[in-house]
């Protein structure tokens, strides 16, 4: 479908926070590590955050109802969405290192995502929402490396 409203990709993005946070849980409790285990409950817990938050924007009566309601033209259907929906089978769960690498990959694509939609934006407002999406993910990516930098070093 070429033609899609803000909230169609705010619920995508949401649903792909409830996948992540899902595969993140089920390989905590699978035969890892003890750190890789505590650095994939983190992730899961952080994902459900993030979900929560999305569908925040969702709820009747927010703040952002007219920017979820705009429409826009998008021929290429979230372009981003086939490599992100790659990610959560291919974690590898070797070390925390290579845990965190899928994860800020995740984020960077979803930061990716959401900026190109405000470079795209049609409206201020629009344009303004995407950007603090874009800006939300880059400091989730600063939050994820230091938190699990710590984790590792403990």
């Amino acid at each position: 479908m070429r033609f899609h409203q803000v909230k169609e990709l705010v619920a995508w993005a949401a649903r792909y926070h409830a996948q992540l946070a899902d595969r993140y849980a089920g390989l905590a409790k699978g035969e890892v590590a003890e750190r890789v285990s505590m650095a994939l409950d983190y992730l899961a817990e952080h994902e459900r955050k993030l979900q929560a938050d999305l569908e925040g924007y969702l709820a009747e009566g927010g703040d952002h109802r007219g920017v979820l309601d705009t429409w826009f033209d998008d021929p290429h259907d979230f372009s981003h969405a086939p490599v992100l929906e790659r990610l959560p089978s291919s974690i590898d769960c070797d070390s925390v290192q290579s845990v965190l690498a899928t994860a800020l990959t995740a984020h960077r694509t979803l930061q990716d995502l959401y900026a190109q939609r405000s470079e795209l934006a049609t409206g201020q407002d629009e344009r303004q929402f995407f950007e603090s999406l874009a800006q939300g993910q880059e400091a989730e990516v600063r939050r994820l490396a230091r938190d699990m930098q710590r984790l590792e070093a403990y």
